[in-house]
């Protein structure tokens, strides 16, 4: 593993002279150092607007402010988890103060058994904290809402419920991966419970159900909750039943390479890199997909699709076997960041405050289109972070 994180770090710092054409003369780090800047100004207006409401960003409005919701939504672990980066791209610890007053508001969801989003919840901002601070009192936090995701589970199917109340019986969603990581973590700290193999089961189970041969995913797999058996293969957010939904492909990237991680078991390697292959093969030509890989060029693209394939493609080049892969993937996480850190998906000279425009939330509904997300920014602020880790190491 040390000598593939070595490899990655050479492959970032050697292709930062490898841009695209639409580059022009700012060089990666110069754009990255931009951002950091920007996104972290617009936290702090964030964090000053929004005062002491008990409500959380979601998304933005025409006016660009932020609409907020209340605590049980799933997107609010990822204001305190942007709190969280901010800090770490900076090291100014205003930032883990209004981190640990964002995070602690979300301590009563540690017992939320509602929702398969727990982990996004507490992990994002109690699980960064964790990570930053080493805050003891965390600890039993993320321990306990590992539990109430467990409950969530059914040996039958060999899967967390995704949704309750949904017309599917027992439906299971690709963005579910993206929980098992607070699951992982909760193992490490107590083995009595069997979240590790709970969390490996529903790792597996969805590697086999939700992949098309080619590599593409389904969004929701619907299950008989008795037997086990998989009733139907759909969409909820995406375009139709059998195309690719832009944002479901992206967490597959990143809950397959995370479950690689934390599993070793290469079976969750070779399928985040089919996940990869199939993304990276149908970008349009600025590396930011449109909301679903069948939407025609008129329809709006997902900048929050984008910044989380970013982020796991940064892992995933220093996980993978192969050099060759090793160079693609590493090369076409910073395409992706490039065209994040510049206009018009960075938000700067726009009236958002968010940090990245042009994102889609659920175009079907027509809800969320063309906006600001709260878990596009978190997500682009953590491939800003691996990208300056990986180039720290070499000194740059």
């Amino acid at each position: 593993m040390m000598q593939h994180y070595y490899t990655l770090i050479i492959v970032l710092t050697c292709s930062l002279t490898v841009l695209p054409a639409h580059a022009n003369s700012q060089t990666l780090d110069s754009l990255v150092s931009n951002a950091v800047l920007f996104s972290t100004q617009q936290l702090v207006k964030t964090i000053a607007t929004l005062g002491d409401t008990a409500l959380f960003p979601k998304s933005t409005a025409e006016n660009g402010r932020w609409k907020l919701v209340k605590p049980g939504n799933w997107t609010v672990g990822f204001l305190p988890g942007c709190l969280w980066l901010g800090f770490e791209l900076t090291g100014d610890s205003s930032f883990v103060r209004h981190a640990v007053r964002w995070t602690e508001k979300l301590e009563p969801q540690k017992l939320n058994t509602k929702t398969h989003d727990i982990g996004f919840i507490t992990n994002c901002s109690f699980g960064n904290g964790q990570r930053l601070i080493a805050s003891e009192s965390y600890k039993p936090i993320l321990l306990t809402a590992a539990q109430s995701l467990s409950t969530r589970f059914s040996s039958k199917v060999g899967c967390i419920r995704s949704w309750d109340n949904r017309k599917w019986p027992f439906p299971v969603i690709i963005d579910n991966m993206m929980n098992l990581e607070l699951l992982f973590l909760a193992a490490k700290e107590d083995s009595t419970h069997g979240l590790y193999d709970l969390a490996l089961t529903h790792g597996l189970t969805t590697m086999k159900n939700h992949f098309r041969s080619d590599g593409s995913t389904y969004h929701v797999v619907s299950y008989d909750s008795a037997t086990g058996a998989v009733l139907a293969k759909e969409t909820h957010q995406g375009f139709a039943h059998e195309s690719t939904w832009a944002r479901g492909q992206a967490w597959a990237i990143y809950g397959f390479t995370m479950t690689y991680r934390e599993t070793r078991d290469r079976r969750f390697l070779l399928t985040a890199e089919r996940a990869a292959d199939w993304f990276l093969a149908h970008l349009p030509a600025d590396h930011v997909p449109y909301w679903d890989f069948s939407a025609n060029q008129d329809e709006p693209r997902d900048a929050s699709a984008a910044a989380i394939a970013a982020s796991a493609l940064f892992e995933l080049a220093g996980l993978v076997e192969s050099e060759d892969l090793r160079t693609e993937y590493a090369a076409s996480a910073m395409e992706i960041l490039s065209s994040l850190c510049r206009p018009p998906y960075l938000a700067v000279g726009s009236t958002s405050m968010g940090i990245l425009n042009h994102a889609t939330g659920n175009k079907p509904a027509n809800m969320e289109v063309d906006v600001s997300l709260i878990y596009g920014d978190y997500y682009f602020l953590e491939g800003l972070v691996r990208y300056r880790k990986a180039g720290h190491t070499m000194g740059r």
